[in-house]
């Protein structure tokens, strides 16, 4: 797990899922709902997030996925800042 975060910023446990009678999951990111999902992905998502609930990274790193908030800090900067 240390190769895929080596800023150890997922120990900090900056999202959150809440799942709802309608089987859709819904994911914060630092107490902010950022992204709602259902149907086959959210189903796919539980059960995932069911076989590695006791690695509370391996579930940070779950919902960083799929939200897209992943490996934030990379991007590349344009010619004019590279200067």
């Amino acid at each position: 797990m240390s190769e895929v975060d080596k800023r150890n910023r997922l120990s900090e446990e900056p999202f959150a899922y809440q799942t709802t009678k309608k089987g859709k999951v819904v994911i914060y990111y630092k107490g902010k709902q950022i992204k709602i999902i259902k149907g086959s992905e959210a189903e796919l998502l539980i059960a995932r997030i069911k076989e590695v609930e006791d690695n509370i990274t391996e579930v940070q790193l779950l919902l960083a996925k799929i939200t897209g908030n992943f490996k934030r800090g990379n991007e590349k900067i344009g010619k004019e800042n590279s200067k």
